[in-house]
């Protein structure tokens, strides 16, 4: 008789567990032979070497699979035990899985040329309207590189365009204040993360989330680095950023050149930089448009109008005769 304690790393055990601990009671069920005792995301087992031995086994690819599709069913567990084949994963195209099990992966022709640039260069911009999905796919592929440990951290950034007086006047402390300008990237992680897991890789900074400001004299080493919203930088702001770049790290910089809310007059530091850096070795710029839109059917409509409103707007304006005094 031996006793072992396994260690369920990067994954929260309550999935693996389930619901009232239903799916422990199978894996107990499937090993007659062993007492097992699950407390966190520590299990005891004490049992004879053999049956051990095959536990140990079992329960590591009961872990990846958790891993990898952030869900486990019945089937799941009996197929992995009993040696069966798993899931059908035929399709390569999918990024991650949801926290639902479902496939995160390209819906359009851009959208996966913006998976292929991220993996053959280091730094990519993602130009494109709302809806496009550059956000959510490029936290996606973030959150793909620390499960396959390619990354050892996630840091997430945008510039909140309002950070002088008006931050000021926000109840509460700095994070509390800062909270809502980020909110769209917490969204995206816990789209992708178990709530616990997510809670738990903020805590161990892991996955760092923070305004544009709190990267000023860093170095982002073993990283994947997000710019979100980044036609809102000055010229500065985003030279700054891009620069912070360390060994082994990826940058993806987003944006939509079409909201830029700077004060009127300021050059948007995201326009600058694609045309300054557009034929640097190394750099992909992948433009998306209203095709690759992904949300409610209404967006891609709401984004064409507008796009044929400004362009009545200037076309109307080179019309106009110049006034003469």
């Amino acid at each position: 008789m031996i006793e072992k304690h396994i260690v369920l790393e990067d994954i929260d055990p309550v999935v693996l567990y389930g619901a009232g601990n239903a799916y422990l009671q199978i894996i107990k069920a499937l090993y007659p032979k062993l007492r097992i005792v699950a407390r966190d995301n520590v299990v005891r087992v004490l049992g004879d070497e053999e049956q051990m031995a095959a536990f140990e086994e079992n329960i590591e690819k009961l872990r990846k699979h958790v891993l990898k599709y952030n869900s486990i069913n019945e089937e799941d567990i009996i197929n992995i035990i009993k040696g069966r084949k798993p899931k059908d994963d035929t399709a390569k195209d999918v990024v991650v899985y949801n926290i639902s099990g479902k496939p995160i992966k390209s819906r359009s022709e851009n959208q996966q040329r913006l998976i292929d640039a991220y993996e053959k260069t280091d730094m990519v911009f993602a130009i494109g309207p709302a809806g496009t999905g550059k956000t959510y796919l490029s936290i996606a592929l973030a959150v793909k590189a620390l499960k396959e440990k390619t990354a050892k951290k996630i840091i997430l950034s945008r510039p909140a365009v309002e950070a002088g007086e008006k931050l000021g006047f926000l109840p509460g402390d700095m994070k509390e204040k800062i909270d809502p300008y980020l909110q769209p990237l917490y969204d995206a992680l816990e789209d992708m993360l178990p709530a616990v897991k997510l809670q738990d890789l903020i805590e161990k900074n892991v996955i760092q989330i923070a305004p544009l400001a709190f990267m000023r004299g860093r170095t982002l080493n073993d990283a994947v680095v997000i710019l979100d919203e980044a036609q809102n930088t000055t010229t500065a702001q985003i030279k700054m950023f891009l620069t912070r770049m360390g060994w082994n790290t990826k940058m993806i910089i987003t944006g939509d050149l079409t909201q830029v809310d700077l004060p009127h007059g300021t050059q948007s530091g995201l326009r600058r930089a694609i045309d300054i850096l557009k034929n640097v070795e190394g750099i992909s710029i992948i433009r998306l448009d209203g095709k690759d839109i992904v949300r409610h059917k209404l967006v891609t409509r709401i984004v064409k109008a507008f796009d044929k409103a400004d362009r009545e707007q200037a076309e109307a304006a080179k019309a106009q005769p110049e006034k003469t005094e």
